[in-house]
């Protein structure tokens, strides 16, 4: 493997479904449909068998969970271009964006006396982050499983700003950073990022790792900012017409 796949597998491990099985150095995962990344197959290395049924076996996978098939690959590697000649297209109607970066960078330094990072998440973080106080079990097992913290920062007695970090072997991995809309445009996401920043730190992680769509440049520009750069992409693929039929239909 790469050091873009390795990496990967860091933060599949930081971002865990319901449901994980290895195909080879593949891993076929679910989540009830909570976000692509737990509901898509891994495809790193070397799946253990040709990749036209390794694709097969990830269109079985998903049909049998009721999920669209798809494949999270590193952009412009050998493997995607394995997966594009099987007759799999780019998922071009991923809700958050199908072209991902992947940035790193070191952790920053710096104090952030308004913000805190919670054993536990409130159901303001909850709300926040995943738009409602009420979580369902799949959002409740991937944004709690492992090392996590829960970064917040409040104004006005409100839970302003939140975000979600969790550590994996050295590296903390940055997800579901939020500012309520009326409290915007007041540094409160470099704060709470800040603060998440030293409680990874606290707990033996070096160097952070931030998955981001690529049209979300407010994101890219606050990163940016944070000493961040692009380590590399990916991108999701869905089979193409005929290619991955349900064999109960």
């Amino acid at each position: 493997m790469d050091a873009g796949e390795k990496l990967e597998i860091v933060c599949s491990r930081a971002w865990p479904p319901l449901t994980e099985e290895p195909l080879g150095q593949w891993r076929l995962r679910w989540a009830d449909g909570f976000t692509g990344r737990a509901n898509s197959a891994l495809a790193v290395g070397d799946p253990g068998m040709p990749v036209p049924a390794a694709l097969g076996a990830v269109c079985e996978f998903a049909h049998a969970r009721a999920i669209t098939p798809a494949v999270q690959v590193v952009e412009d590697s050998a493997l995607e271009r394995a997966v594009a000649a099987e007759g799999w297209v780019e998922q071009v109607g991923h809700a958050a964006g199908h072209r991902v970066t992947v940035q790193t960078g070191p952790l920053p330094s710096g104090p952030a006396p308004e913000a805190e990072v919670l054993d536990e998440p409130t159901p303001q973080w909850w709300e926040l982050t995943a738009g409602s106080r009420y979580p369902s079990a799949a959002e409740r097992h991937v944004l709690t499983t492992g090392k996590v913290g829960y970064g917040v920062v409040t104004s006005d007695e409100v839970t302003a700003g939140a975000v979600r970090g969790a550590v994996v072997d050295g590296w903390l991995h940055v997800a579901r950073l939020a500012v309520r809309p009326d409290f915007r445009r007041r540094g409160l996401a470099a704060t709470v990022l800040h603060a998440l920043a030293a409680w990874g730190r606290a707990h033996g992680a070096t160097q952070w790792v931030l998955q981001v769509a690529l049209g979300n440049t407010g994101a890219l520009a606050l990163y940016s900012a944070l000493g961040c750069s692009e380590h590399h992409r990916y991108r999701y693929w869905v089979p193409g017409p005929d290619t991955c039929k349900d064999p109960q239909s």
